[in-house]
């Protein structure tokens, strides 16, 4: 019998990454951005996602409603939460949004050195 619990276990917390981004996580934009084509205001969203590695989509929705959903890549580690943006001709762009343990970069964006 311990046995069996003992694998129970051992099966739980190895899912438990894989749902880890169903968890609606709230994320501060400190101002307007641009995801593709949308623009998106600055303010509190909650974040969610589905996939895991280079296969990610990303919902943020405001007020209960889908705002924007795109692509991303999820990279595992230790992050301190926030968002990292760059300016293009004058168009805030948002780049990646880093969560506790993961970092969530926008597909299509530019970083210096890749």
């Amino acid at each position: 019998m311990k046995r069996f619990f003992g694998i129970a276990l051992t099966l739980v917390l190895f899912a438990l990454p894989a749902f880890a981004g169903t968890k609606p996580q709230t994320v501060i934009i400190p101002q307007k951005v641009q995801i593709g084509s949308t623009q998106l205001p600055a303010g509190d969203y909650k974040l969610t996602w589905t996939g895991s590695g280079s296969s990610v989509q990303v919902t943020l929705t405001q007020n209960e409603k889908a705002v924007v959903t795109f692509s991303a890549k999820a990279i595992e580690g230790k992050y301190e939460p926030g968002v990292e943006t760059m300016t293009d001709g004058g168009v805030t762009v948002l780049e990646t949004i880093q969560l506790r343990a993961v970092s969530l970069v926008l597909e299509n964006a530019s970083h210096s050195g890749q």
